[in-house]
């Protein structure tokens, strides 16, 4: 057992004299880590950090302020621009050979099968766990330094697509998770550099966020796609033919029917917005300048009103009853119309005494002095 725990504690070491040499520095926090995942007493941290020393690796104090890194108060005091200071932090991490990301590679590999493993319901050794967690952690580390090493190819094409929709700083966060996806798929069996392959993750994942989230009105990626196509195609044939082309001559270029290429034309052109400000002062907005559909025009409003007051004066020449009738049958009081047996139990009467009515009324209401005053409101 003896033999065991100093293996995990050489091993332990050594993984941490290797984080140290690649990156500058080991913290007491992961010095900490590191003793309890030997199983060891927390009174072990000052001889593992002695160790380290003695190998030449430095140990930062993390219960002291900062973050741990020795240029971090530098970096604060110097700039204030978040931006600048990702910078100049991610500058500060050396790129790696090729061997040098294959060996990265591998480890990330290794790694990630010792994690499955370790989720499995495989029953374990205590020995086979440990080492399996030292090489889950191993594979961590080649992770974070392998992603580390490739930020600034994050940001070399994260400036291609400044001013599509999104600011600077969201370009960078979604071309970093197009790096970190590229890490967990890379294949270094193939034989190919890892920025070549991790270049198309970080595009792919920037072009699908500005689809996203740079438009008022979402669109699905894949007719932005095409969207895309069609406007690479259209300034093509513009240096060709040296003119505007047609729709048609667009069409036939990519390959779809006039219509198609209309509507996704149609597409790109952004929504305004209402309060956007008109005029030579802009002292108006849009919205101003649009009709509404569902209000009533001045002119009929009157006219509508001077109807009310001329059917009044008509109604006045029948009978009390006569008018209810009409009232309730045509829908004058609440331009809702009531049926022969709606109006008859309202008044106490029967279907046929109130048609009665009605046409006794209505023949009134023919009279010529009476057609004559209400003709105009027909012809309008």
């Amino acid at each position: 057992m003896a033999s065991h725990d100093a293996a995990l504690r050489s091993d332990e070491l050594a993984e941490l004299v290797e984080l140290g040499r690649d990156r500058g520095f080991v913290t007491t926090v992961e010095i900490a880590d590191a003793v309890a995942e030997t199983g060891l007493a927390d009174d072990h941290v000052p001889t593992f950090t002695r160790s380290l020393k003695k190998a030449g690796v430095p140990v930062v104090d993390m219960s002291q302020d900062g973050d741990g890194r020795p240029e971090a108060a530098a970096l604060t005091t110097t700039s204030v621009d978040p931006v600048r200071l990702y910078l100049n932090e991610i500058g500060r991490v050396d790129l790696l050979s090729s061997e040098e990301e294959v060996d990265l590679a591998k480890r990330v590999d290794a790694g990630a099968a010792a994690a499955a493993i370790l989720d499995s319901l495989v029953p374990l050794a205590p020995e086979q766990r440990g080492r399996l967690r030292m090489i889950e952690r191993q594979g961590q580390r080649a992770k974070q330094r392998l992603t580390e090493a490739n930020l600034r190819l994050v940001v070399s094409i994260a400036k291609r697509y400044v001013g599509r929709g999104l600011l600077f700083p969201d370009l960078i966060q979604e071309g970093n998770l197009g790096l970190m996806r590229a890490v967990e798929k890379f294949d270094f069996t193939r034989g190919y550099k890892f920025s070549t392959y991790a270049t198309w993750w970080i595009r792919q994942m920037i072009s699908r966020s500005i689809a996203d989230q740079s438009r008022t009105i979402r669109i699905p990626v894949h007719l932005v796609e095409t969207m895309n196509k069609i406007k690479r195609v259209e300034r093509s044939l513009v240096q060709r033919l040296g003119r505007e082309p047609t729709v048609e001559e667009i069409a036939a270029a990519v390959e779809l029917p006039v219509e198609r290429v209309e509507e996704f034309r149609q597409l790109g052109i952004d929504p305004a917005s209402l309060d956007a400000p008109v005029g030579e002062d802009g002292d108006g907005v849009m919205g101003e300048l649009i009709e509404d559909q569902n209000a009533v025009v001045p002119v009929e409003a009157a006219s509508y009103l001077l109807l009310q007051d001329h059917l009044a004066v008509i109604l006045d020449e029948l009978s009390p009853r006569e008018r209810t009738v009409i009232e309730q049958r045509f829908g004058l009081r609440d331009a809702s119309p009531h049926t022969l047996e709606q109006v008859g139990t309202e008044l106490g009467l029967t279907r046929e005494r109130i048609r009665q009515i009605e046409a006794k009324a209505l023949a009134k209401l023919r009279h010529p002095a009476y057609a004559e005053a209400l003709e105009g409101y027909l012809r309008e």
